[in-house]
């Protein structure tokens, strides 16, 4: 709680840093950052293309990882696609990070299990007959 009695907005760090979701930008600041006008910003709100956080009040606060959000949706509208394919294509990004990460903890899980198992194998040594 801040001196108001306000929760502070978004998450911190334990050194006291803001992170990249932090919501802490207002809308005119994201739209200055972004090159784009606030009433782009909230349409894309309201299409559900980047979601801002929200204060008690309901004022929009973006986070760094908002707007660099919506330098990609620029970006991709500049290339010509619709913002209908600019969602598509954000929510396809999201399940490829998603599964990468299950993948990367699903890796981590077997190689853990393959160490347990070098650990309590037995090997059992036979020598070779002569010839």
């Amino acid at each position: 709680m801040t001196t108001s009695g306000i929760p502070p907005l978004g998450r911190q760090h334990p050194t006291g840093q803001h992170d990249e979701s932090t919501p802490v930008y207002v809308i005119s600041v994201a739209a200055e950052l972004t090159g784009l006008h606030a009433q782009t910003l909230r349409q894309y709100d309201r299409i559900g293309l980047v979601s801002p956080g929200r204060t008690p009040g309901g004022g929009r606060r973006y986070s760094l990882r908002d707007v660099m959000l919506l330098r990609e949706v620029t970006r991709l509208s500049a290339l010509g696609i619709g913002l209908e394919g600019v969602k598509r294509i954000l929510e396809l990004e999201d399940q490829v990070s998603a599964l990468q990460s299950r993948l990367g903890e699903l890796q981590a899980e077997v190689d853990e299990r393959r160490a347990a198992e070098r650990r309590t194998s037995l090997v059992v040594w036979r020598p070779q007959p002569r010839r």
